[in-house]
């Protein structure tokens, strides 16, 4: 008698014509493993997804594998245990250490918004709640189960996974299925790309093979500016001239370090003035402690300065403001100041208390570091809104609104075709996800002409057969 192989799909239940809420589900006959557990974020529409029912029985799966520990890819987490999740969540190491940061940070902010809604009436609920709790998160956390890169671990009957560094953040991986069968086939998803010659951490690692490839395309119709410093370095001098704050929203993981350490080699390099520099982000603080944790994650550069005693992460004039006391106290600072907080997107997180207060004055400068989402606050900045709304309240515009490119975790196209001039040979079927429309369209033209690839934008709830 002849045994049936059973059928295997990828069913994209996010980050599919849009940047946040990374879920992508494989199912091998009656197994079933998610890529991914990330929040929608951004317009209020994909941010309602977060209210919804799944679009799975949470119970009926087998495995979780996280890329990394940013919240589009790991914030939905407590909602799935909450909903009947109890197996395995596997990443990295790093990931690891700093998931219980941003998880219980998350459902901190969520809790703490819903209360300022209940106690100033803005919210059309009543009452208001935060999507998840505390307690949702301390369900979660013992679900972790860190994994090495480069070495194979089982998922579930018949399902192996290999994590490889993606240079992204730290911790972040790339996610390398094997199936097993008749015939052996190969899932592999990129997560978020890094950049090779970064500060900080290593390089993206090529992987070689595979036979579904589901890649990220956040910029695969630009790309970035070659030199970050001298823009960096253009709006600081502009900025301390301005005699205001510069306020610099930046997530907690990847982006604020990178902002210290380009701010500590300009200083050193005498290309900008030594001005006070404030992290008012408890998140970014604690995240910052465990970057130095992890020197396996860490590029030569980062290596040496550490063994040679050197703090590569800590501009001359450092601060930090822990406590929400502290945090009100950079209200009364006056001339030229540097605030680094988050979110970056100015999504939530104190730093929409600093852009509230000194948005309307013309003498402060925001710099973007990233990309921003559509339906941010960070979005509407960099599209020139003359008001943008906080806490209820429509907070008028006078600022003068930076962004730097070049300062992006993700890879640009250009970096995005090298990492895929790494495998070996074409991949069956390639999907771009994790872009809005254009980028996605751009990235798989870019692998169709210059590649000569089979390449798709990968569907909202759209399926495809594993061949």
């Amino acid at each position: 008698m002849t045994s049936t192989k059973p059928s295997a799909t990828v069913q994209f239940f996010g980050a599919a014509g849009t940047v946040t809420g990374s879920k992508h589900m494989v199912t091998i006959g009656d197994r079933k493993v998610l890529l991914d557990c990330g929040l929608f974020q951004g317009l209020k529409a994909l941010r309602q997804r977060n209210w919804e029912a799944p679009p799975f029985d949470p119970g009926e799966i087998d495995a979780v594998v996280l890329s990394h520990a940013h919240l589009d890819h790991s914030g939905y987490l407590p909602l799935l245990v909450r909903l009947g999740y109890h197996g395995p969540i596997y990443c990295s190491a790093a990931t690891r250490d700093l998931l219980p940061i941003l998880l219980r940070d998350s459902a901190y902010l969520q809790e703490e918004q819903a209360a300022h809604a209940n106690k100033f009436g803005y919210s059309r609920h009543r009452p208001a709640l935060p999507l998840y709790t505390m307690e949702d998160v301390e369900e979660t956390l013992p679900l972790l189960q860190e994994r090495p890169y480069g070495t194979a671990f089982s998922l579930t009957a018949g399902v192996e996974a290999v994590l490889r560094c993606a240079g992204h953040i730290l911790g972040s991986a790339t996610v390398d299925l094997k199936l097993d069968g008749k015939h052996e086939k190969r899932i592999v998803f990129s997560g978020d790309l890094g950049r090779w010659g970064r500060p900080i951490l290593k390089d993206p690692v090529a992987v070689h093979h595979a036979d579904i490839l589901i890649v990220e395309s956040t910029y695969g119709n630009r790309t970035h500016q070659p030199d970050p410093d001298g823009d960096l370095a253009r709006v600081v001098e502009e900025a301390a001239q301005r005699g205001g704050a510069l306020i610099i929203p930046a997530f907690a993981v990847g982006r604020t370090q990178e902002v210290l350490w380009r701010l500590r080699e300009l200083e050193e390099e005498n290309r900008i003035p030594v001005l006070p520099v404030y992290i008012d982000s408890p998140m970014a603080i604690d995240v910052t402690g465990v970057y130095l944790k992890h020197p396996e994650e860490h590029d030569i550069e980062m290596t040496d300065l550490i063994d040679q005693g050197r703090r590569p992460l800590r501009p001359k004039l450092f601060s930090i403001a822990r406590t929400a006391s502290e945090s009100k106290a950079l209200n009364n600072l006056k001339g030229p100041v540097i605030i680094v907080s988050a979110s970056g997107m100015a999504a939530g997180g104190r730093v929409l208390h600093h852009l509230k207060r000194r948005l309307p004055d013309h003498r402060t400068t925001v710099l973007l570091t990233g990309f921003q989402a559509a339906g941010t606050r960070g979005r509407s900045l960099q599209e020139g809104a003359e008001a943008v709304r906080m806490h209820g309240q429509e907070v008028r515009v006078r600022a003068q609104i930076e962004t730097v490119h070049g300062l992006s975790a993700h890879a640009d196209r250009a970096e995005l075709l090298q990492w895929l001039a790494g495998f070996e040979e074409p991949p069956a079927q390639t999907f771009a996800v994790h872009g809005e429309e254009k980028a996605a369209a751009a990235l798989v033209d870019a692998v169709q002409q210059r590649l000569g690839w089979k390449a798709l934008v990968a569907q909202d709830a759209g399926q495809v057969q594993v061949a």
